[in-house]
């Protein structure tokens, strides 16, 4: 029988309990692949592959709650012990990656008489301990070892530096005419009369987007792009170099040719050919958008030649107030945090057939956190965790964390939300922007992912383990449902009247979203450049910052600022590397995927059992491309994107 949702506990104890623990995973990493070299040849293949799958299970499991730690912990030593651990635990990863014994030990197995996703996983395996550079010799794999811990490092560094740089700014409370009224209450002035303003987002986004004072919001916009600066400059000349030599050690050009290699998009070639036809595509409609942006300028400054970057959000709020009737401020007393969330577990509870179980007394590393169990009837699917509001020390954006990867009859998947949206205080609602929701709903389809994907027979394949640049998809088509006014009809009500978002409200806001469409795909096409060539490129000499200035006037209409550092706080640099165009890659097969749901209903539980059996619970036991022509009926296509992308 499945055990107990519990993992969380280990981020309830010492820090010294916590390394304790992980160190623990990494002992029992360590005698499973010792069992699978102490077999008897010709070994059985499904008892050799549960020895492999339970020592990279084993440490999996251990670096996911370290990273998790790392970046949600509040208290600091724990954060520390986090840091230590996944050092560790990474290293005992390379180590047996780097093993021959351990993979000759798999090369010889016989898989013909097992089933297709048995068959793939060791397919699979075996690339990734060639990837890894276990066929190269002694001196190559000793290097090798060295690079890639030197890389965990420097990715905790670069991280930490972006975490822990909370910047401040001092305004006068003129400075936040425009903004809606509960912002302004929660930014009183201090003893000095002035406002502080911080660098965190649920400050940064509403101040962009609604403060009248160009004055103010250039020198936040600055403030923002500086964080990580200058520490960060060092860090990712460092990560940067290493990574290119890890990548010649093991026979590529250049990292971005090893990372893209075993993605959907095969090589980092087709990823620039991708970003150039994407912004293509989207060049007449950015430059349309940007049209519209320079004449409502000209109106406040007769004769302006151009938008400034701290125009951008508060000039595109305007043209979509006066333009296409929809002011963002008038949905927002519709959108209570706790309603938006009883309505995102409301609406995917109704959809995937699954119900959430509030666990009151489960143990968690923070009072604000929410733990709930996932049943269907009375079978129990899952825990996920809420952590929601942000604090200091913790991650500053919004994503979905592992805390423990689930496996038939073995263990259940346990999942966090990790994000920094407004906190209810003094029992006041706290009030969400409408891309707030849009968020939630992203990220929770991360986390329905990870649930419902986490029952197959090999850990290796549980959950969101399908190629990277399919990972944002399921996530990405979550997303449409925040546009269905008969959805939103179900937790957007009024904080003091009770009404429902009215239906012609949405509509406005759909229109007015389709503005701006080509300026974000464009901006989008910057950050998968900036991540790309960043690592197609010699690192030797390398000018980072006015290799990002120019990647930034080319994909977009905005001038590069001196003085500013965007890549220093840019984070998908340490995860992502060099795919962030999976993003974009994703939401092509996103808006693919949605087209059942379209025909039949968002609601319909057709499309949507069948969506859950052939891409969510499959995890990764099938290459991506099948996992969608399993739904679909065919190949994934290019249409649906083109399709909304010319709306």
């Amino acid at each position: 029988m499945p055990m107990s949702p519990d993992a969380s506990r280990a981020l309830c104890g010492t820090p010294d309990e916590f390394e304790r623990g992980c160190r623990r995973d990494m002992d029992r990493a360590r005698a499973e692949a010792d069992r699978l070299k102490a077999m008897s040849p010709p070994r059985a293949a499904p008892a050799a592959l549960a020895a492999f799958d339970a020592a990279f299970g084993a440490l999996s499991d251990a670096a996911s709650r370290a990273s998790l730690a790392r970046n949600v912990h509040p208290d600091p030593r724990m954060r520390d012990a986090a840091e230590r651990s996944e050092q560790e635990i990474d290293a005992l990863s390379t180590e047996l990656s780097l093993d021959r014994g351990l993979y000759d030990a798999l090369a010889a197995l016989d898989v013909s008489a097992e089933d297709g996703a048995t068959r793939y996983y060791l397919q699979k395996s075996l690339r990734d301990f060639r990837r890894a550079g276990v066929d190269r010799d002694e001196a190559t794999r000793t290097r090798v070892r060295a690079l890639r811990e030197e890389l965990v490092r420097i990715g905790q560094e670069f991280g930490r530096n972006i975490k822990d740089d909370v910047r401040r700014i001092e305004l006068e409370p003129t400075d936040l005419d425009g903004l809606p009224e509960d912002w302004r209450r929660a930014h009183a002035p201090g003893p000095s009369g002035k406002v502080v303003v911080t660098t965190d987002n649920t400050d940064y986004v509403p101040f962009m987007t609604y403060a009248r004072s160009e004055r103010a919001r250039e020198a936040l916009w600055r403030l923002y792009r500086l964080r990580g600066h200058p520490k960060n400059l060092d860090v990712l000349a460092r990560m940067l170099s290493r990574r290119a030599e890890l990548a010649r050690l093991l026979g590529y050009e250049s990292w971005a040719a090893y990372v893209t290699e075993d993605k959907m998009i095969g090589s980092d070639r087709a990823a620039a050919e991708f970003v150039e036809k994407i912004a293509r595509a989207a060049e007449p409609r950015m430059r349309r958008d940007f049209g519209q942006l320079l004449a409502r300028k000209r109106e406040d400054v007769p004769g302006a030649e151009r938008v400034e970057p701290w125009d951008s959000a508060w000039l595109q709020e305007r043209v979509k107030a006066e333009q296409y009737g929809f002011d963002s401020q008038s949905v927002r007393p519709y959108l209570d945090y706790a309603r938006v969330k009883e309505g995102v577990l409301d609406v995917t509870g109704r959809l995937f057939g699954i119900e959430y179980r509030r666990v009151p007394d489960a143990q968690v590393w923070h009072a604000e956190v929410e733990a709930y169990d996932v049943v269907e009837g009375e079978k129990p699917l899952g825990r996920v965790y809420l952590d929601m509001h942000p604090r200091d020390g913790k991650y500053k954006h919004y994503a979905q964390f592992t805390l423990a990867s689930g496996q038939a009859g073995r263990q259940l998947p346990e999942g966090v939300l990790v994000c920094n949206f407004p906190r209810p205080q003094g029992g006041a609602p706290a009030l969400m922007e409408h891309g707030d929701v849009k968020t939630f709903f992203h990220e929770f389809g991360h986390l329905l992912h990870h649930v419902l994907g986490g029952h197959t027979r090999w850990a290796g394949q549980s959950g969101v383990a399908t190629e990277w640049d399919f990972v944002e998809a399921p996530s990405q088509m979550l997303e449409e449902w925040v546009w269905d006014p008969g959805v939103l009809a179900g937790f957007a009500r009024h904080v003091e009247t009770g009404a429902t978002l009215p239906a012609e409200a949405v509509r406005r806001m759909k229109a007015a979203d389709e503005y701006g469409k080509g300026l974000m795909v464009r901006q989008q096409m910057f950050y998968a450049a900036t991540s790309l060539e960043l690592h197609r490129r010699d690192p030797e000499g390398l000018d980072t910052t006015a290799l990002v200035a120019e990647l930034q006037e080319r994909y977009t209409p905005f001038r590069h600022v001196d003085g500013t550092y965007f890549h220093e706080s840019f984070g998908h640099l340490d995860g992502y590397s060099a795919i962030y165009y999976t993003y974009m890659w994703s939401l092509v097969i996103a808006k693919d995927l949605f087209g059942p749901f379209r025909e039949k209903g968002l609601m319909d539980p057709g499309p949507a059992r069948r969506y859950r059996r052939a891409i969510l619970e499959a995890g990764g036991s099938k290459p991506a491309a099948e996992l969608v022509k399993d739904f679909l009926g065919r190949p994934h296509a290019f249409d649906a994107y083109e399709q909304w992308l010319n709306a």
